[in-house]
Order: structure tokens, then sequence, then C-alpha cells
């Protein structure tokens, strides 16, 4: 960082830290003996698309890397997300394929492209949660959005359990301070 960008208040973005998403299944742990929310085995990474044939070759290396078959889909507003489903139980093996995905899109140029991670988590009440990994803050948090009747989703967040989540994992991960980047991931695949 420069004298002017320090003058101006500029300051350098975060870079991101993959190795962070390591520390999830040790959150997975906190909050099913803190809150009762368990893993669902679920996970997604979301990135811009990319046309042409590196990224297509992206796309098979991806598939070829991970033990379990890997669902890509395109939501509304036009990015991709990859999906990743292991025992509910197994939090590891699925953090190892998010990393690798991550890893794989970052070596391969897209690092730019690459927009959030997340694990997707359940509780008694069939209530989801999400934590949610941002590529470019290298920080995490959650997100929370309420069922209304018969367990059908809606475009309202639980903001009082996201705020409950997010003091529950402050030993556990790296949380965005800044709670205007708490976006939400409506129908994310793993959600």
């Amino acid at each position: 960082m420069g004298f002017l960008d320090a003058i101006l208040g500029r300051s350098k973005p975060v870079r991101p830290d993959l190795d962070r998403l390591f520390a999830l299944p040790s959150a997975a742990v906190t909050l099913q003996a803190a809150a009762g929310f368990r893993p669902t085995g679920l996970g997604s990474v979301c990135f811009a698309s990319v046309e042409g044939g590196a990224f297509r070759g992206i796309q098979e290396e991806v598939r070829g890397l991970l033990g379990s078959p890997a669902e890509f889909s395109q939501d509304e507003y036009g990015y991709t997300w990859m999906l990743a489903r292991h025992a509910p139980d197994d939090t590891a093996s699925l953090v190892n394929d998010l990393h690798a995905v991550n890893s794989s899109l970052e070596s391969a140029g897209f690092g730019p492209q690459l927009l959030c991670s997340l694990m997707g988590f359940r509780d008694d009440r069939d209530r989801s949660l999400a934590l949610v990994y941002l590529y470019k803050r290298g920080t995490f948090y959650p997100f929370a959005p309420q069922t209304g009747p018969e367990s059908a989703p809606t475009e309202k967040r639980d903001s009082a359990l996201e705020l409950e989540v997010r003091a529950l994992l402050a030993d556990d991960l790296e949380i965005e301070a800044d709670l205007s980047r708490w976006f939400p991931v409506w129908g994310a695949p793993g959600l």
C-alpha cells in the first residue's frame, strides 16, 4: 500500500485464504452441540460463468476430482453453482471437495469469477442454515432463510438466528464484520 492510498483511506483487498474452509468441520460440531443444527451433507461453490473451452475443461476436471458426482446449475442471475453431496456426518470430505473446486478454479485463472461457497445445515424444527464463505473477503457469515407454512421457503431471513450463529461461531470462523456483506443466497443449491 502506498502513501497516497493511506492518506485517501484506501486499503488493499483481503487475499482469499481457502484454507479457512477447513475450519467448517469444527464449526459444524459447535453448531450441532450449541444450536442443534446438523450438516446436511450438501455444499456448493458459486462463480460467475465464463464461456469457452478452458472453462468447460475446468468443469470436467472438477467432475473428475470429486469422489462424488458434481452437479452444475445456473441461477436466475446467471451465476453457476457446483453442488457436492456427501453423507451428512462426513463434513471433512465435503469441505475437501469445496476446497478442491475453489483451488482448481483459482489455479486455472478463474479466481476473480469465484463468489462464495456454502455448507448447508438443518435443525429438528426443519429450519435451514448455511455457512457462507465469501471468496473475495476471506470471511464467513450465516444465512438463515425463514420458512413459511408447510416448510415452504420465503424470501425473508431469520436475522435473529443469523446473529445467534455469529456469536456461537466467533471462535471457530473468521466472521464477516460488515453485516451489509451478508448477502442472501435464495435458492442456493445445498441450502
